[in-house]
């Protein structure tokens, strides 16, 4: 290949995935574009201003952008690329199938901006069998391209620091593909393990749909406890305590975001829909909001009382609000409740107010995200405090 500018461009490179891992390229001389149409997110990264939480980000962004790091709105320079990097994944719809057309579409357009020697690498969590589904489109073009399937497997805020230290996952159709793509990943970890395309595909959604059924049996036995008038927290503490057998089991709490449950539905329906477990976690972690809102309806009524929610983003210390389940809460007290109030430590939203004044106006405070601001407030014993996380060490009985 000839008038190659970029060692890296990545599609959809100012969001949570692609941002942090051009930083860590960039990071490592290597020249990277990040290619985007949010004209907003692009205005702000190049001022150096990352435009969501990521720990560290600012500082490795200010010694990368314009020197190693570029953004851009134009898509011609996909063309100036050797590695295109997409981090578009597949959703699911309506009816918890895969949902591919974002992706195909993103495919359709790359094409007329490919060029022979290329190397596409899909990073987002995809249906299993896609990477080969884009391989033979992107042939379609008559170009000489590979094309690999690299998952990201970082946690949102600890990107950078979990990219360098976590084994990377590669794999590719042949052994030149799969080679570029370990030579491209070990620029920012020694630590790469090879696989298959399918097998790789399988490994993402296998790590999330794992985690997600982990959050399914703790919020299972705490709506059980709960039910009984128990405090789980108690039992909890009881199973855990110098117990090595138990320490991988999670406290319960919201388990939302934009992976868990899309990766577990994503991999019932690969099986068919007979990926029994996957969906009875489902019923489990998207039925804990439903859970809080009849239990108080039974211990008491909601009808003449405020309720005040703590915490909308979907994980404690965050800013990122996606398939967050306490935008699912709000809808049910809204139904049920006099009045509803919200806050956040970290979202800026219409409508919302200081988390002060949520406790002070509130009948029953929810706690719905444990941010770490939150534990400097005093709730008064007369409210009636849900805290499914035990944040307060007050139970998790309400």
């Amino acid at each position: 290949m000839s008038d190659i500018e970029y060692e890296v461009c990545i599609i959809g490179g100012l969001g949570h995935v692609g941002l942090p891992l051009g930083i860590a390229f960039a990071s490592k001389r290597k020249n990277v574009v990040l290619y985007d149409i949010n004209e907003e997110a692009t205005t702000l990264v190049r001022k150096g201003v990352i435009p969501f939480m990521e720990e560290g980000a600012e500082t490795a962004l200010a010694g990368v952008i314009n020197q190693t790091l570029y953004v851009s709105t134009d898509p011609s320079v996909i063309s100036k690329a050797k590695y295109i990097i997409i981090t578009i994944g597949t959703p699911v719809d309506e009816h918890l199938n895969p949902n591919l057309k974002q992706f195909t579409n993103c495919i359709a357009d790359l094409k007329p901006y490919l060029r022979d020697g290329q190397h596409v690498v899909l990073r987002s969590t995809i249906y299993p069998g896609i990477t080969e589904k884009a391989r033979d489109m992107l042939l379609e073009s008559g170009r000489k391209l590979s094309v690999s399937f690299c998952p990201e497997r970082i946690a949102e805020g600890k990107a950078l620091k979990e990219l360098a230290e976590l084994p990377q996952i590669v794999s590719g159709f042949d052994r030149d593909s799969l080679r570029e793509a370990r030579e491209l990943f070990q620029s920012i970890t020694e630590d790469v393990i090879e696989l298959e395309p399918l097998e790789a595909e399988l490994a993402k959604l296998y790590t999330n749909t794992w985690r997600y059924l982990q959050f399914a049996i703790s919020n299972y036995f705490y709506q059980l406890s709960t039910q009984n008038n128990v405090d789980f927290y108690k039992i909890f503490h009881a199973i855990k305590h110098k117990y090595p057998r138990a320490q991988n089991f999670p406290a319960p709490g919201f388990a939302a975001g934009p992976c868990l449950f899309k990766d577990t539905m994503q991999l019932a329906s690969y099986s068919n829909s007979n990926f029994f477990m996957g969906h009875a976690a489902m019923l489990v972690n998207e039925g804990l909001p439903n859970f809080i809102v009849q239990r108080l309806k039974e211990r008491g009524g909601l009808k003449n009382k405020t309720v005040g929610i703590l915490g909308m983003a979907f994980k404690a210390n965050n800013d990122d609000k996606r398939e967050s389940l306490a935008y699912k809460l709000r809808k049910l007290f809204t139904l049920e409740a006099r009045r509803v109030l919200c806050s956040d430590a970290y979202i800026e939203e219409q409508g919302f107010i200081s988390a002060q004044e949520v406790v002070a106006a509130a009948d029953i405070v929810v706690l719905a995200t444990p941010h770490a601001e939150y534990a400097q407030l005093t709730i008064a014993p007369e409210k009636h405090l849900v805290d499914v996380w035990n944040f307060f060490g007050k139970g998790g009985l309400f």
